[in-house]
């Protein structure tokens, strides 16, 4: 009922603003005061009751305490006392089967034993069948690279007297074919040659007539108009003179130089040359002609110092190959060119007119 009638006043705005805020404060006032009042009322109730939950709670716990741990403990007795009695049948079990654990690990380990002395046994037999495997295995590889070995130097000595065929065809085929080119062109350029030569030996005849005419009057014109008799045209001379005795004396001392110099060069050629020659002779002397040719050629290559041992490598090679006779190439007097007069008809015919030419040239030359 009060608050309804303070609620209208506030409505109607009956009393002032004053009064309506003292009221307010004294309202707010109050209700601070009652809540803290309640406040601690509720804390004291609270707090009663908190030391009344504590107190029955601990009693509570306490017997329970009481109750498990001694039943714990009862508990825990009884265990410790089986315990204590399995502990001593333990030990007397123990004292019992030791002798039976005893004899158990004595019999496997002699069992354990007798394997491991079976295993050695089989490792060693195995092992002794790998040695022998591999032996065998080595000496095979072996064996077969001196067979390869072997086959090589024998392929090496059949290429080299398949290329001595090869090149013995060759050459006889370009020997007849170049005689005949060669037989054509020499033809040629010696019809052409003379030809050129009997028109240079009329120009050098008038050239030669033309000079002694020239020397001729050089020689009067001299004489006859320049006097060379001073003393200073003398010593001209001799100075000249030995200018030029100097630089001959200086151009042969260079040019004995140098032919010491190529002459032993070729001395030492020479020396090794015939040593060489002289070591291959004698390695090959046993030999036949056509194996001495196949050996010199595998031979040709090779150093000095090294000749000894390749000549072991390839001589078996040499010797078991089956070697057919050579073929010796025929050559005919119309497709082989020496330079010589001895020709053959073709080339008779051919160059007669050269032949001719040559005689006219050696006769207007005044040779005989």
């Amino acid at each position: 009922m009060m608050l309804e009638a303070l609620k209208s006043l506030f409505e109607n705005n009956v009393i002032s603003e004053d009064i309506k805020a003292s009221i307010e404060e004294a309202w707010a006032a109050k209700i601070t005061e009652n809540r803290q009042e309640v406040t601690a009322e509720l804390r004291e109730e609270f707090a009663q009751k908190y030391d009344h939950d504590k107190s029955v709670m601990a009693e509570a716990v306490e017997k329970m305490v009481e109750d498990r741990l001694g039943a714990e403990i009862t508990e825990f007795a009884d265990d410790r006392t089986k315990l204590a009695e399995a502990r001593a049948k333990y030990h007397v079990a123990m004292r019992e089967n030791a002798d039976l654990l005893k004899n158990f690990v004595v019999a496997q380990l002699g069992k354990e034993v007798s394997e491991l002395h079976e295993d050695q046994k089989a490792m060693s037999t195995k092992f002794g069948k790998l040695e022998e495997f591999v032996v065998e295995a080595l000496a095979k590889e072996i064996a077969e690279f001196h067979e390869d070995k072997k086959d090589l130097a024998e392929t090496k000595v059949r290429l080299i007297r398949e290329a001595k065929k090869h090149l013995d065809t060759v050459k006889e085929k370009f020997v007849k074919n170049g005689a005949k080119v060669v037989e054509n062109t020499v033809a040629k350029t010696l019809t052409k040659e003379i030809g050129q030569l009997k028109e240079d030996i009329d120009s050098a005849r008038k050239n030669d007539f033309g000079r002694k005419l020239f020397e001729t009057f050089q020689e009067e014109y001299t004489n006859s108009y320049l006097n060379e008799k001073s003393e200073t045209a003398k010593l001209l001379k001799v100075v000249e003179v030995k200018d030029k005795q100097l630089a001959e004396a200086k151009a042969t001392v260079e040019k004995t130089t140098k032919l010491v110099e190529s002459k032993d060069l070729e001395f030492k050629k020479a020396q090794d040359t015939a040593k060489r020659k002289e070591v291959i002779s004698e390695l090959t002397a046993p030999l036949s002609k056509e194996q001495k040719e196949i050996m010199s050629d595998l031979l040709e290559s090779v150093q000095t110092d090294n000749i000894q041992k390749q000549f072991d490598k390839y001589l078996p090679s040499v010797i078991d190959g089956n070697t057919p006779e050579k073929k010796k190439a025929t050559l005919t007097e119309a497709k082989e060119v020496t330079g010589n007069k001895e020709e053959s008809n073709v080339r008779n015919g051919a160059s007669n007119s050269a032949t001719d030419n040559v005689v006219d040239i050696r006769r207007l030359a005044g040779l005989k």
